[in-house]
């Protein structure tokens, strides 16, 4: 079909294949047996802020479900004034939330991706309606404010868009409860009252605006990181990408491609297997997708799709003294990922949370430029076992968005 016949939607003006178009992964969430030891982990040694805790026995219409949880709550947490960047619960909620349903080795329980209007959120349930995407909840959630459209993926893993997450302030407060009266389970008509709007009607209605969670990290600041006292040496400035296992590589590319909008940077061939490299944005990759059997070859946890998560920090002499942090706190190393399975990414470390999900820490991610292609593989840099004191910067080394800080 000639490209000017197909189907386009307006975005602010864009033509678009989707009616809606990802700028970037929001958040993401992993189901855990040990919810306490996955907190402790994230948010002592990982420095992620708890922002919220939504316990589901004291939610109005959820008491009877929270009574088969093992553990009620769900953690909200954040390394940015975004309400949550990560979230936590027990594994019995994806059981019960049907996380589940398609393949048992599902321990995220969402992969999250922001789009830029509300227009967008809800022109997309009605787009994936017509394609027959089963579609799991449309509304806007609280905590965190974000008006969403929950859907699944061929291997049946949630996948989130959504607009408008809430932001915590200078003052570390997140939005009081008596303000969650604003959440909708159902789509919701459009046009809806802005957020400031909300507030005023808040303090109209009496409710003390100053009364949500403050989030606190009580860790000593023992380490000075580019001038600003912290509890660790380093900082967590990004999420991603997230490395998937799946069924059908060739089905889930079509998935993210065709439906999702995202566009692939490369595939590679690792030990006769194909990997593909997806972007939604100029970064190299903020999804990869990995065939099933890979994992058993590989060495990695049977028991999760997740193949890795990637946590960026804020420079190359961060990443170092991270991984010493990590070792030093008896996190475990491992090495079972190989360069190949994350081109674009020079050094990089990978270690194992509590329940055996890996994760990427780096620094950098080779960016895209304006032709959509990627750096050619001989052009990257070549990393050896033994990491320099320093590094030469690359044509696009700090060329990610700043962070907008403060650090701590």
């Amino acid at each position: 079909m000639d490209a000017l016949q197909r189907t386009t939607y307006d975005i602010g003006g864009l033509r678009y294949p989707q009616p809606f178009k990802i700028r970037r992964l929001g958040h993401f969430g992993f189901n855990v047996a040990d919810l306490q030891g996955g907190i402790d982990f994230y948010s002592k040694l990982l420095g992620f802020r708890i922002t919220d805790t939504r316990d589901f026995s004291k939610v109005p219409g959820r008491e009877e479900m929270a009574k088969r949880l093992v553990d009620p709550r769900i953690v909200f947490m954040s390394h940015n004034s975004d309400h949550h960047a990560f979230l936590l619960a027990h594994k019995s909620l994806g059981a019960i939330f049907g996380d589940d349903a398609v393949s048992r080795d599902i321990t995220v329980n969402q992969i999250t991706w922001q789009v830029g209007t509300m227009d967008e959120v809800f022109a997309a349930a009605d787009y994936f309606r017509g394609k027959q995407v089963e579609i799991r909840r449309v509304g806007r959630d609280m905590p965190g404010s974000n008006w969403h459209t929950y859907i699944r993926d061929p291997d049946g893993h949630t996948v989130e868009l959504y607009y408008g997450m809430e932001q915590i302030g200078w003052d570390g407060r997140s939005k009081p409860e008596a303000m969650y009266y604003r959440a909708f389970r159902e789509q919701p008509e459009l046009p809806q009252i802005s957020e400031e709007q909300e507030v005023r009607d808040a303090v109209a209605k009496g409710i003390d605006i100053n009364a949500g969670n403050t989030i606190q990290d009580r860790s000593s600041e023992e380490y000075v990181v580019a001038g600003v006292r912290l509890p660790r040496p380093f900082k967590v400035t990004n999420i991603g990408p997230m490395s998937l296992f799946v069924a059908d590589v060739d089905a889930s590319e079509a998935f993210y491609t065709e439906t999702m909008g995202f566009v692939r940077t490369e595939a590679v061939t690792y030990r006769g297997h194909r990997c593909v490299f997806l972007r939604n944005g100029g970064e190299h990759h903020s999804l990869s997708l990995f065939p099933k059997a890979l994992r058993g070859e590989l060495g990695l946890n049977p028991d999760t799709s997740v193949a890795s998560m990637g946590v960026q920090v804020g420079s190359y002499r961060q990443l170092r003294d991270a991984v010493s942090f990590l070792k030093k706190n008896g996190v475990r190393q491992s090495d079972a990922i190989p360069s190949e399975l994350y081109p674009g990414v020079d050094y990089a470390a990978h270690f194992l949370d509590p329940a055996g999900h890996c994760l990427m820490l780096y620094y950098y991610m080779e960016r895209v430029g304006w032709d959509g292609k990627p750096r050619p593989a001989a052009e990257r840099r070549k990393v050896g076992k033994e990491w320099p004191e320093s590094l030469e910067p690359m044509s696009d080394s700090y060329a990610d968005p700043a962070f907008m800080g403060p650090l701590g």
